[in-house]
């Protein structure tokens, strides 16, 4: 494996091998399966479990890690392309990414979305010009558009939970937040469920329509797994019968870089906080899910997070496990 950029390069088999390691690897760790072996991490973005489950992942498998982000580099990290540096940064990201992965086996890069163009955030330029500066592996540790590390530690997530995934009912629902955010974990969670050969539903308000591009991607992997993919407004269509409610919230697509009048739109939209009488309808074993961190009392409710409901801490804990799986395939053959 020469990178880990988005669950639809890989297959079935691929994707189904990543998980049986994972489960292994949980169970009997190879403690020095990659002795030897360096990870670089660029955090270009703020983390918590992406950090931690990294460097644990690492540490499992004997292998070691560093970590770069701009917060660390007393020169501070230029990332436009084609400026003039005369302002407080003294070091281009150009020249950092490459030098930065020569110390490295592989390297690990997270970079949020601008949010100012949705077609350059769609096409996920800034993640993509990085990629092009290394010659070792690279792993997409969440760019402008896409989270495959979530979305393999959700689908290690559901198997462990024996949901099952053809007919199974997936709700991907937007939720209320303060702020726009990207839109990596819901593209990439909408595709995940889809591979899998759920029927998903995306549920949001008018104005958080996902992106064409993205629905249609991930119908085709519906259409490829035997799984189907909606989106509707209404909630009590969607969460009829649900297995999963995962609950995220992401900027408004009508007002796309526009941060005053996504706040207006969203001004009303408290009413999409998750609470219990979401689940009225929905199977009695439903799940909830979300990638933390997570607002409470904002996104969702306590009664949920503290519930028997709730497996968003598995989630969190397989983010390792799913990590050790892709670490192990790209590293441990070389």
């Amino acid at each position: 494996m020469k990178e880990f950029h988005d669950l639809a390069d890989l297959n079935g088999d691929q994707i189904q091998d990543l998980l049986t390691l994972a489960g292994r690897l949980q169970t009997r760790p190879e403690p020095r399966a990659l002795e030897g072996k360096i990870l670089a991490l660029l955090f270009l973005s703020p983390s918590l479990r992406t950090l931690a489950s990294f460097q644990a992942a690492m540490a499992r498998l004997g292998g070691g890690s560093f970590v770069i982000s701009p917060d660390m580099s007393i020169h501070g990290i230029e990332t436009r392309p084609g400026i003039v540096m005369d302002g407080m940064a003294a070091e281009h990201i150009r020249e950092a990414v490459p030098v930065i992965a020569s110390y490295a086996d592989a390297i690990g890069i997270r970079a949020f979305a601008e949010r100012r163009s949705l077609a350059d955030d769609m096409a996920d330029r800034e993640f993509s010009s990085m990629r092009e500066l290394c010659q070792v592996p690279v792993i997409n540790m969440e760019s402008a558009i896409n989270h495959p590390c979530q979305s393999l530690a959700d689908w290690k997530t559901l198997d462990d939970l024996e949901v099952p995934g053809n007919g199974g009912k997936f709700v991907l629902s937007w939720a209320w937040h303060p702020r726009a955010l990207p839109l990596a974990v819901p593209s990439a969670t909408v595709q995940m469920a889809a591979m899998r050969g759920m029927d998903v539903t995306v549920l949001r308000p008018e104005g958080f329509e996902l992106p064409p591009a993205i629905m249609d991607k991930a119908r085709e992997a519906a259409r490829i797994s035997g799984g189907s993919v909606s989106e509707t407004t209404s909630r009590p269509e969607a969460l009829e019968g649900a297995r999963v409610v995962y609950a995220k919230s992401w900027s408004s697509t009508r007002h796309y870089g526009n941060r005053v009048a996504d706040e207006e739109h969203r001004r009303d939209l408290h009413d999409w906080r998750i609470d219990e009488s979401w689940f009225a309808t929905t199977r009695d074993d439903c799940r909830f899910m979300h990638c933390l961190p997570i607002r409470r009392g904002v996104v969702v409710a306590d009664e949920i997070l503290d519930g028997p409901r709730s497996v968003v801490v598995q989630e969190a804990q397989n983010r390792m496990y799913a990590q050790m799986a892709v670490l192990h395939r790209m590293l441990a053959a070389q």
